[in-house]
């Protein structure tokens, strides 16, 4: 089908002006591609940096090591527990935090009242913007205090399963450091899951309702599939800034080298990020090396997780409620 040019255009074709907002549209659009290549090239300049400062770390041998005082053995030997105490933290860190989100996001979206919502709201958001080093000296001052009744009577009570064998006082264990960071990535979790489920159609939710559903029913037919890419978006969100945690991690755990599930036992485990931070003033030649090493099994680490979050949410778009 032929189309026609509007006679305005083709006056303004003759006179060689521009059409209004076309140089505005390329400025904007080489600003936005700007910005993406830059990303992408910021994210490759850090892999590059972390890839070639660690390599001497990375073809070294244990004899190499042999005069760092924090490393036994070679480097793999060394970063495996250090990498199984992140993830343990960051798991119990995300099994304590997405209920609690969950749960005061949908009671901001969706039972409190306006005004009370938009308060707790800016609560959310302001406990988002809280440093870490704050929650760590809370974390130590308070909570600790608070949860080493509740440990010993696990470990007296539940001794008999491993999780809970053997605590002991006082509480700087991975149980501890993965309160502290659930309490810190909850705001974050809960103020992107409740934009989403603000996002809701409305048409969804009066559907269900006018059907006679409760509106507990009607969050879970209508809400929660709709929401189910965003609460994976979120969590992976959380998930990153726990295994990226250093100051709060540092100033709670009582750090060890161990690969094991003694929850409450102090002096087990410590993460990746706490460990360099604790080391590297001090540190010079091969041991700098290993440090960054582990900095970049770190990195790899949190863009897998991301990575997979990625593929998990493509792979259930097409079952959204969204949809």
């Amino acid at each position: 089908m032929a189309t026609t040019t509007p006679p305005q255009d083709q006056s303004r074709r003759g006179t060689g002006e521009r059409a209004p907002g076309r140089l505005g549209n390329v400025i904007f659009k080489g600003i936005s591609t700007t910005s993406g290549v830059m990303i992408l090239v910021t994210l490759a300049a850090v892999a590059i940096f972390l890839l070639y400062r660690a390599w001497p770390a990375l073809v070294a041998n244990a004899e190499e090591f042999a005069d760092v005082s924090f490393i036994e053995g070679n480097l793999w030997e060394w970063v495996a527990p250090l990498l199984f105490g992140t993830v343990l933290a960051a798991v119990i860190a995300l099994v304590v935090a997405m209920p609690l989100s969950i749960g005061i996001a949908l009671f901001i979206s969706h039972y409190a009242p306006r005004r009370l919502a938009q308060l707790l709201g800016y609560i959310i958001d302001l406990l988002a913007a809280i440093p870490s080093v704050i929650f760590g000296l809370w974390g130590f001052q308070w909570l600790r205090p608070l949860v080493e009744p509740l440990f010993a009577w696990l470990s007296s009570n539940l001794g008999f399963i491993p999780l809970f064998a053997d605590y002991t006082s006082p509480a700087r264990n991975i149980t501890t450091g993965g309160l502290v960071l659930a309490i810190m990535i909850v705001p974050i979790i809960t103020a992107t899951i409740r934009e989403v489920f603000l996002q809701t159609p409305r048409l969804h939710e009066e559907a269900s309702l006018a059907l006679g559903s409760t509106r507990w029913e009607m969050i879970r037919q209508a809400v929660l599939p709709f929401g189910r890419s965003g609460i994976i978006s979120a969590a992976m969100l959380g998930l990153g800034r726990a295994l990226g945690e250093t100051m709060a991690i540092l100033i709670v755990l009582s750090p060890g080298y161990a690969i094991n599930f003694f929850l409450l036992q102090a002096g087990q485990h410590n993460t990746i990020a706490a460990n360099i931070a604790l080391h590297f003033p001090e540190s010079s030649g091969i041991a700098v090396d290993a440090l960054i090493a582990s900095g970049l099994i770190l990195f790899a680490v949190t863009f897998g997780v991301n990575m997979l979050a990625r593929w998990i949410i493509n792979r259930r778009a097409e079952f959204s409620g969204a949809n």
